[in-house]
């Protein structure tokens, strides 16, 4: 896999794979967090976790700018290490209000800003080398396969420790009974022998005769078993931080030399005033329509727009222009791909099935997962072409192995099998790993025949395929009991809810056929958008632009709030049609500056 790359891919690979193990830990189960500890609306949990998302991307910006201008870039790297594990071990620690925890999440987001844009930008650096520019696109797949490898056994992780917290405590999990007893604390549960026959189910002691009692001691051991899965988000951020300092030495140094021009802040000292005025009016306007918040996340982007277009030099201008077009682009991208952790996990705690039969199962649990993968992986190397008596056998014995595994954990599994929202989440990454190799098969294919499609290219055939992964959700929401619907008027004129009935609780199979769609448009998109930023970002501006890159992102992560705003209000087939409508237009856009972009990439 890393033939022909330098060996500082091989140390970004990992160091990237243990921060993502502790960011994804905790991204898997933070909305879920939020609303079983302080019993917050999806809005208000939609709210925060966007804000959360927009500064974990925005202030990549910042690192960006501190590491070209003093060109330190590895050690920015480390610090932002050593913050984020900082972060990992307030939210880690149990009974903390909400102001404290946003204060850690902050911590998380500040840390990751220093960390996540320049790592990126020295892999990019690597590659700047003629030799090995020709696998850039490549070596990006590969990065982001590591990013990925760790996300996948993140909800694993948090939801073995929230399960056996819960377990410890003579109770099972259930994922709806957060809201329930909220609902019950609160006075707007409709239906309270729907709390009576769940408490029942869940706990391990018997029947319960204090519904009160039940309520409070569930949601705090739910939450602290959160708690100290944000625990293992610290541990994994000492394991990538071990691994960089033992081997970032194989990573280039990109020291300042006599003579280089690198950015300042006096630079076109006419430029600052200009973009904070240009950010104060769009955020002004925007805040008109909207609120201020998200109109500041705007006027921020158009801020870093006009600052960066101003000090860029003539003969920058072009390939500056050209990445600002696809900045704009990827912010309805990820709008609409990261509600992956928002509407998307709400629905999975809310319309699909609690149990599920065995073989379906067998997607459900780390090591049913790790079995099929050993399976297939067997298969692929046992029918390939030109293949030594060797490589043959080690296929074989895959085979066996993964087969033998897969059929015992089968047997072993019963009619009803509980599944975890939490899991829903692995899909992703899951598909990314298995994915990775084929699309690059795909792109070498076409390579060969001098068809491979160019990067800027890549992009826009992403947006599509991103439209239909949210066209597999539309069709599986049709005929859906919706969250508006679920909410009654009483005499006094209060609002009552209801849980969602079982009848509009579907199979698995629509979510995780929308993930793998959405999957192999990330493949087209994401890493070939870090690709393009590290070939067309001139030298003196590459973390500044990856920073640009992540800003975009970081806006599309705050536009996340349109999702959880419409979730109580629309039909879910509409909050879905939505997003496809978001990708469409953007591929549109995308292919209506195709030449101009794939200019810039040649020149």
């Amino acid at each position: 896999m890393f033939k022909d790359h330098p060996k500082g891919l091989f140390v970004a690979f990992f160091t990237n794979m243990g921060e993502r193990f502790g960011f994804y830990t905790m991204m898997a189960i933070l909305v879920l967090f939020l609303q079983a500890k302080f019993g917050l609306t999806e809005d208000r949990a939609g709210g925060i976790y966007s804000w959360f998302y927009f500064f974990i991307y925005a202030l990549a910006l910042l690192g960006g700018i501190l590491a070209d201008a003093t060109r330190k870039y590895k050690t920015i790297i480390m610090l932002g290490q050593i913050i984020m594990f900082v972060g990992y071990i307030v939210m880690a620690v149990p009974g903390l209000d909400l102001t404290l925890t946003l204060i850690g999440l902050f911590t998380i987001a500040f840390g990751n800003g220093l960390f996540k844009g320049n790592l990126q930008a020295v892999v990019g650096q690597m590659y700047d080398d003629p030799k090995y520019d020709k696998v850039r696109d490549n070596a990006f797949l590969i990065f982001y396969m590591g990013i990925n490898v760790g996300a996948f056994f993140a909800p694993f992780a948090a939801t073995g420790m929230r399960n056996w917290w819960l377990k410890s405590n003579g109770l099972l999990h259930d994922a709806s009974l957060p809201a329930i007893c909220h609902q019950f604390q609160d006075g707007t549960l409709q239906d309270v022998s729907k709390l009576q026959e769940l408490a029942n189910e869940v706990t391990m002691g018997g029947a319960v005769t204090n519904l009160q009692e039940f309520a409070t001691n569930y949601l705090e051991t739910f939450s602290r078993g959160y708690n100290y899965a944000f625990g293992i988000a610290a541990i994994a951020m000492v394991v990538s931080l071990v691994a960089y300092l033992l081997f970032n030495k194989h990573l280039p140094n990109r020291e300042k030399v006599a003579g280089e021009k690198t950015i300042t802040l006096t630079e076109k000292p006419i430029a600052i005033p200009v973009a904070l005025g240009a950010g104060a009016v769009v955020a002004f306007l925007i805040s008109l329509v909207k609120d201020f918040p998200t109109g500041m996340a705007i006027g921020l982007f158009v801020g870093f727009v006009t600052w960066i277009f101003m000090i860029a030099k003539k003969d920058e201008r072009e390939r500056v222009v050209s990445l600002l077009l696809v900045f704009f682009v990827v912010i309805f991208f990820w709008m609409s791909f990261h509600q992956n952790g928002l509407t998307l996990t709400f629905f999975a705690r809310d319309y699909t099935v609690k149990t599920v039969d065995a073989f379906t199962y067998m997607f459900f649990t780390i090591e049913n997962i790790l079995a099929l993968v050993t399976l297939i992986a067997g298969i692929v190397i046992l029918i390939g072409k030109k293949r030594e008596k060797k490589t043959r056998f080690i296929g074989a014995l895959l085979t066996i192995i993964g087969a033998g595994f897969s059929y015992w954990f089968y047997t072993r599994a019963g009619e009803h099998n509980p599944i975890a929202p939490e899991v829903f989440q692995s899909f992703n990454p899951l598909f990314i790993v298995s994915l990775t190799f084929v699309v690059m098969g795909v792109f070498a294919w076409l390579n060969e025949r001098g068809k491979e499609p160019s990067t800027p290219r890549k992009i826009g055939i992403g947006m599509l395929i991103a439209a239909a992964g949210f066209v597999v959700m539309v069709v599986g929401s049709l005929g859906l009991i919706s969250p508006h619907e679920l909410q009654v008027t009483n005499e006094a004129g209060n609002i009552m809810y209801n849980p969602v009935p079982d009848s509009s609780r579907i199979m698995p199979y629509w979510l995780m056929s929308s993930y793998l769609v959405l999957t192999i448009a990330e493949l087209f998109l994401s890493p070939m958008g870090l690709s393009f930023v590290s070939k067309v970002a001139p030298k003196r501006f590459q973390g500044v632009m990856q920073g640009g890159w992540l800003l975009a992102t970081a806006v599309g992560n705050k536009l996340l709030f349109i999702g959880s705003s419409l979730w109580g209000n629309l039909d879910l087939w509409q909050i879905w049609a939505i997003f496809v409508v978001c990708c469409l237009l953007s591929a549109a856009f995308i292919f209506a500056i195709m030449k101009k972009l794939e200019r810039a990439t040649q020149g």
